[in-house]
This record gives structure tokens, sequence and C-alpha cells, in this order.
């Protein structure tokens, strides 16, 4: 673990608010978390990566374990948040009305693009490569990788036994390797 012999005097000034203490939990997990958040294709990984953080924040006195559950834990808060995320996305009908409209639709729409661009580079990569997996593949491997999960943290966070994550990585990792081949092999798709 990152934190390591230091992890539970870290816990323990974070639960007293100490600015540190924070700031190690926040710089150890904010990475991984925001990179598995946009590594699926959440809507704005930055504001669900706070959200997660916060909820942390307000949770962590009911907290307890080790390092490794902590990191389940918050992986588990950045997956829920996630998929409320998703489920309101697809609720909402975006309108709006008044003096503000075209500023805030230029802001919708338009955006910081160099901004933008420079965020997504590293994830547009990562979304090719698993774009043909499964949704499940796609949250087993990017918390494997991306989150430096164990298969049995990441159990925890997606809620399955070790065995069906080991099977499940197993498979993404096969039909991977299968792409990968193809896309490689000089003589593609029956081309003889």
């Amino acid at each position: 673990m990152v934190l390591g012999s230091y992890f539970d005097a870290i816990l323990a000034a974070a639960r007293t608010g100490a600015a540190w203490a924070w700031e190690s939990l926040y710089r150890d997990l904010a990475g991984p978390v925001r990179g598995y958040l946009a590594g699926r294709g959440a809507p704005d990984p930055d504001d669900l990566a706070s959200e997660t953080f916060l909820a942390v924040a307000r949770d962590i006195h009911r907290f307890s374990g080790d390092e490794s559950d902590f990191r389940s834990w918050v992986f588990t808060i950045a997956h829920r948040r996630m998929q409320d995320a998703f489920r309101k996305r697809g609720r909402e009908v975006a309108t709006v009305d008044g003096e503000y409209a075209e500023a805030r639709a230029e802001e919708e729409w338009l955006g910081n693009v160099e901004t933008e661009a420079m965020n997504e580079m590293s994830m547009l990569e990562v979304g090719a490569i698993i774009r043909n997996l499964t949704k499940v593949q796609q949250d087993v491997l990017l918390l494997r990788v991306v989150g430096d999960l164990s298969v049995a943290e990441a159990a925890s966070v997606l809620g399955k036994s070790e065995d069906a994550v080991k099977a499940i990585q197993s498979r993404a990792l096969k039909s991977l390797r299968k792409e990968i081949s193809e896309a490689a092999s000089p003589l593609r798709g029956g081309e003889r």
C-alpha cells in the first residue's frame, strides 16, 4: 500500500481535521479515482471525484479498517457517485431560460477546448483500448490498473466475489489480447 505503516496515524489525524492528513489521503487517491471515473466515461469526472472526497470527509468517522479497506471504501463511493450521475443524466432534459441562457449554453456546449483536450488525451487512449469490453470488464480493469486496487478491493467495490473479479479480468485480458493481435496481424480479418 502507498501510505503503509503511516496509514493509521494519517487516518487518525484526518478524523481530527488535520489538513496535512487530508492532503496525504487526497494525493494518494485523487488521481486513481479521477482516472477510474474518466475511464468509464463518467460525466464530469473532476466533479464526481470532488463529490467522492466530500463524502469521504463527511463519513470518515464511520470508517473502520486498514488501508486496503479504505481504498475499497473510497472507490465504492466513487463508483456509486458515477452510477448516480449516469442515472441522473438519463432522467434530465437540459433546458435554460432567462437572461443567462446564451452564456450558459456557450459554457455548456463550447467549454474550454484546450483544457478538455489536455485532460482527455490519455483517457482517449484508454477508452480506445477498452471500448469493446463489457461495462463490468471495463470496471474491473480500470479499478485494477488505474485504481491500483487488489482483486479483493475491486470485488468489494463492485459487490462481486473475488473469483468473479478474477474471471472477469481474465476474460477482459483475453479479449484485449485477441483484439490487439488481430490489429497487428498483416492478414487482418480474412485478407489473404
